[in-house]
């Protein structure tokens, strides 16, 4: 009995060495593989950038951050894409509604463009990291008092905002780069919209995704419902709306300005 356990135990051995050594002949070959899927990868990507520069790039920028057509870096039609399952019907059936034409592309010509832009789309989400910590004096190149002036004239600030109120102790409360971009781009406060379907059915909530194709919602049930717009009519409210109309308008010396009497409030 004592010589079958041992056979036993070295077929045991054996069958375990077999499969460490498969394990590790997979990762050497996976390993081996990955430098030169990267390498097409890159290479899609760089066709698809010259594609799309070529076929797109007039209406939605070089870059695909948008011109006269909408920011794709953003749109959910590129962030649901599989290997262009998404891209490739907007591609070649256009948006007649939106001024966009359809373009006869192929489907390597197509799988390039997505292979762009999601490699795009990880570029934006990757340097979108701002650091922490920054120095105030870097920021602080503006005029406090013309900031006041600002503040309480043609900037319209005081109409919504008290710096006894709801802004005291603000510099104290964000650090100098926070300030600014709170300052620039206000949070807390979601549009919501009014989606009336064909039925007439009304579907009301906060906004969680807008772009010239698709409006979605979280209903007061907490559901998340999304609409194609061309099929929809669509009522958005704004609580922030004043603060985006003003971003249009602010110049460089109204955002430094501006800033530096900020950073007094503490």
């Amino acid at each position: 009995m004592s010589g079958y356990r041992v056979s036993v135990w070295k077929r045991a051995a054996k069958l375990v060495m077999l499969f460490g050594t498969l394990v590790l002949l997979i990762g050497v070959e996976r390993s081996a593989a990955k430098p030169q899927a990267d390498a097409e990868d890159r290479a899609a990507a760089e066709r698809g950038r010259k594609q799309f520069e070529q076929s797109c790039g007039f209406c939605h920028g070089a870059d695909a951050t948008g011109a006269r057509g909408p920011d794709l870096l953003r749109s959910p039609v590129v962030a649901h894409d599989v290997k262009g399952n998404e891209i490739g019907p907007v591609i070649r059936q256009g948006r007649p509604d939106k001024g966009m034409p359809a373009m006869p592309l192929s489907d390597a010509q197509i799988l390039d463009i997505a292979g762009f832009l999601h490699t795009r789309a990880a570029e934006a989400l990757s340097s979108a990291k701002v650091p922490k910590e920054y120095p105030v004096e870097k920021l602080l190149t503006g005029n406090a008092e013309a900031g006041k002036a600002f503040f309480n004239g043609a900037g319209g600030c005081n109409k919504c905002h008290s710096v006894t109120g709801d802004l005291a102790g603000v510099a104290s409360k964000h650090s100098p780069i926070d300030l600014e971009a709170r300052m620039l781009y206000p949070e807390g406060k979601h549009p919501t919209a009014v989606v009336t379907l064909p039925s007439g059915e009304q579907v009301q909530g906060e906004v969680r995704h807008a772009d010239d194709f698709v409006i979605a919602v979280r209903d007061a049930s907490g559901w998340y419902r999304s609409f194609q717009r061309d099929r929809v009519k669509v009522e958005l409210q704004d609580p922030l709306a004043a603060h985006r109309e003003l971003l249009e308008k602010l110049t460089q010396a109204d955002v430094h300005n501006l800033f530096a009497y900020l950073e007094t409030l503490k």
